[in-house]
């Protein structure tokens, strides 16, 4: 299962890189125009979903919630006025430390037990965590989708059967 969990997260990783250079493509302004939707700007979509990946990692790493919330408001001043480029680059360096997390559990089956102060406990396992994150951002990016639609521009593919496809084509590549 543990090789299984590094895939999906390294989905997670390659379809977030393609949402960036995506949007790289589009002329600069779209990334900060406002758009009546779910979010306000593709740029809050974007600080959404690296929030959100921010606090999976920690309560993985069984940091408390006050704990969790305050390292969520220390990259939240981080990710304040980024350009585009900016934000990709700290997703990146950010992604690394998940990587390294999760390759080093010897059981991403193991139990973790979470506690958040309104939901209460929930007893979990970290495999089932790494798929909420991956579930999570799929959910989000077809959000940036639908916004980018709203403001005339194509979405990019971000299937996970692409993903699939290319990581094929990178193993039959090295042969």
């Amino acid at each position: 299962m543990k090789n299984d969990s590094l895939r999906l997260y390294d989905y997670h990783v390659w379809a977030n890189e393609r949402v960036f250079n995506h949007l790289k493509e589009l002329p600069s302004e779209v990334y900060r125009q406002e758009v009546k939707s779910v979010f306000s700007s593709l740029e809050q979509v974007v600080i959404h979903l690296f929030n959100t990946d921010i606090v999976w990692l920690y309560a993985m790493s069984d940091k408390n919630y006050e704990e969790i919330q305050q390292l969520v408001g220390k990259y939240s001043e981080v990710m304040e006025n980024k350009t585009l480029e900016e934000m990709e680059k700290e997703y990146l360096e950010f992604s690394k430390e998940y990587i390294n997390f999760l390759s080093s559990q010897e059981d991403l089956d193991a139990n973790k037990t979470l506690r958040h102060p309104m939901f209460g406990k929930l007893d979990t396992r970290l495999s089932e965590l790494v798929q909420h994150v991956v579930n999570h951002g799929t959910y989000h990016r077809g959000n940036i989708t639908a916004m980018l639609r709203q403001l005339g521009y194509p979405g990019p593919s971000t299937d996970y059967i692409f993903y699939l496809y290319e990581k094929q084509g990178e193993r039959t590549l090295k042969k």
